[in-house]
């Protein structure tokens, strides 16, 4: 969770020309499935496809979906300074996690990740939905590491066969002193 004080500002409205108070508050934000599904019913497109493209109001949009606490007022979100900004950022792309999973290569068709397919892939691998709370990448880490698991071991070829059994031949011959 990603914890911010936002103090007390004075904002001015360009369209109706008037001084807007903001009162000092705390947000709490959390950058987990959850939010992202309630964007994504907002705005009808992939945020985890288009998170580097978000014009500023569907940005906002989606600081408002990750609020966990009782705002004051919207004018709270419009009045976010540059490092708050740059806190959330950080935060969203943080991986949350020290594991790392070895990518194959192959690629994924061209599929649009939306929050429902999480949802398919979570289903998929028996995880529980109380894990749509956890930071984003932590949860998508998990699922790396399911599918990877999952996967069938991968058999060797005839060569490889071949030549790890020679290897152990010789070894016993050696350990052995014996010619066959």
């Amino acid at each position: 969770m990603l914890v911010l004080d936002i103090p007390a500002r004075d904002l001015f409205n360009e369209a109706t020309f008037e001084f807007i108070k903001t009162p000092a508050c705390t947000l709490k934000l959390e950058h987990s499935l959850l939010s992202i599904s309630k964007w994504e019913s907002k705005w009808h497109k992939s945020l985890i496809n288009n998170i580097r493209q978000l014009t500023p109001e569907e940005f906002i949009s989606y600081i408002k979906c990750m609020t966990l606490n009782q705002v004051p007022n919207d004018n709270i979100y419009t009045g976010l300074n540059e490092k708050a900004l740059k806190q959330i950022v950080d935060y969203i792309n943080d991986p949350m996690t020290a594991s790392t999973v070895r990518e194959d290569g192959r690629r994924g068709g061209g599929q649009y990740v939306t929050s429902e397919l999480v949802y398919y892939w979570m289903t998929a691998l028996n995880i529980p939905f109380e894990c749509e709370k956890w930071h984003f990448n932590r949860l998508m880490m998990l699922i790396k590491i399911c599918n990877a698991k999952n996967q069938p071991s991968k058999k060797m070829s005839k060569g490889a066969i071949m030549k790890r059994n020679k290897a152990l031949n010789d070894a016993r011959r050696a350990q052995l002193h014996s010619k066959g």
